[in-house]
């Protein structure tokens, strides 16, 4: 027998959708859908989670990370720093670039945690 996952019978909570529609209005939406669609990225993804591992990592450590060519690895990183992931710092001729605070990491371990959870539930 299928489950059905829908409700059977149209109905709303005024007050509850109300209260999420205002919610709603206050937060920058498509600046939050960016930051997961960047972190989307298998490879950016690696980045992000190696940052997490290392504080700071310059352009050069990274590529070997991802084991891509340098333009790749600046190419993620750049994309990353355009929407507030990571920062950079130049020291004489190399860029170091490390995440931009504790909140983006605790996402990406936060994503790391659960992915884990999901492997030993088997779902």
């Amino acid at each position: 027998m299928t489950e059905k996952d829908t409700c059977e019978l149209y109905c709303f909570d005024e007050a509850k959708v109300s209260r999420v529609q205002q919610a709603l209005k206050q937060q920058d939406i498509p600046a939050m859908a960016g930051m997961f669609k960047a972190l989307a990225d298998e490879t950016r993804m690696k980045v992000a989670f190696a940052l997490c591992q290392e504080d700071e990592m310059c352009v050069c450590d990274v590529a070997h990370v991802i084991v891509s060519s340098l333009a790749t690895a600046s190419h993620h990183l750049r994309t990353l720093k355009k929407l507030n992931i990571v920062k950079y710092r130049k020291e004489g001729k190399l860029a170091f670039y490390s995440l931009e605070d504790e909140q983006v990491r605790q996402l990406i371990m936060l994503a790391s945690t659960h992915s884990k959870e999901l492997i030993i539930s088997g779902t």
